[in-house]
């Protein structure tokens, strides 16, 4: 059996707990303008991040069975999520009428979408206009840019985010392992780090700078400046997801750390954390925190949630209704079992 990269599995779980960390500071953006830079320094690059690990391993899409596997893999878990999530709703919010809406997808179960279009667009940028790295990432970026134009194009079936992180997706393919070893010396980390630092102050200064333009589902449209001034924001985000996506990867450990073994179920967190957060969004308890001093707890509650709904236990129950069937349930049982003989 191949062994599992740590490099990489590393890297899942620090992002994902990063998603979890982000989500449940949103509630504290609007008052609090350390919290808001924070956020939105995260924002940066946690999900590009992901995007782009996507991009890496998705160098076998043109194998057969590849995109029905990955079908399975998404839109079953998404059509399934997706209504679940619109019953939590309906009872969490008290809402009067009960809507499902297969095509507009909640909070985030746009990245569930959007992941199995990035590796469908593969089929169209390298088996059928066998685009060149370069070409393909400038269309790319291109298509990026030039969807915002497009007020029609937002959240219905996750397609600005589809466009608007593909080239993400896309470089993330066109990486190989070697790649990634330019990261890994002390001077990138101490360049890493300094730029961590001015984009935070950067945030922190210059709060005007929206959030928004970070989540890449709105069009230009929706902002306050000219289409043209807003294609000028896209770019330069574009530019600060790249820089700081590499900045990231150079903190990434490589060798095995006790939550190592927690980075290959990140779907299931990426799934079940939003349950939680919505409650806790709707909760009092919410009000209680202040998000200053109790940083630490925040980040303490947000890692016990990545590594609880992580754990052998908890995939194994929920691997049915996230990957529809029951192997690491049923391998669960035997062990129980045969501890009780």
């Amino acid at each position: 059996m191949k062994q599992r990269d740590y490099y990489f599995d590393n890297a899942k779980f620090i992002l994902i707990f990063l998603v979890v960390f982000g989500h449940v500071i949103r509630s504290y953006i609007e008052s609090d303008p350390f919290i808001l830079s924070l956020y939105k320094t995260i924002y940066t690059f946690h999900m590009p991040a992901f995007i782009l690990v996507a991009g890496f391993f998705a160098k076998g899409f043109y194998k057969k069975g590849y995109i029905q596997k990955l079908a399975k893999k998404l839109i079953l878990p998404y059509i399934v999520f997706q209504l679940i999530y619109t019953v939590y709703y309906h009872f969490l919010y008290q809402k009067s009428t009960f809507e499902v809406d297969p095509l507009n997808p909640h909070w985030s179960l746009w990245f569930l979408i959007s992941l199995f279009c990035w590796n469908a667009l593969l089929y169209a940028f390298i088996k059928w206009f066998k685009f060149k790295p370069g070409m393909g990432l400038t269309v790319a970026f291109s298509l990026g840019l030039l969807v915002g134009f497009a007020d029609v194009i937002s959240n219905y079936l996750s397609l600005s985010r589809t466009f608007v992180f593909f080239p993400i997706f896309l470089m993330g393919y066109y990486m190989e392992k070697e790649h990634f070893e330019y990261f890994k010396t002390s001077k990138a980390r101490l360049v890493a780090g300094s730029l961590f630092v001015i984009v935070f102050l950067g945030m922190y200064f210059i709060p005007e700078f929206s959030d928004k333009w970070l989540l890449g589902s709105k069009p230009y449209g929706d902002f306050e400046w000219n289409n043209v001034i807003s294609m000028g924001v896209r770019a330069a985000v574009y530019l600060l997801n790249v820089v700081m996506i590499f900045s990231f990867f150079t903190f990434v450990p490589t060798k095995r750390q006790f939550f190592t073994k927690w980075g290959k179920n990140t779907l299931y967190v990426y799934l079940l954390h939003g349950f939680l957060i919505r409650l806790f969004r709707e909760s009092h308890l919410k009000d209680t925190i202040d998000p200053n001093t109790s940083l630490l707890l925040l980040l303490g509650v947000s890692f016990v949630l990545t590594m609880i709904f992580s754990t052998k236990f908890f995939t194994s129950i929920t691997q049915p209704i996230i990957e529809f069937r029951s192997t690491r349930l049923q391998k669960l049982l035997s062990k129980r079992e045969m501890k009780t003989r």
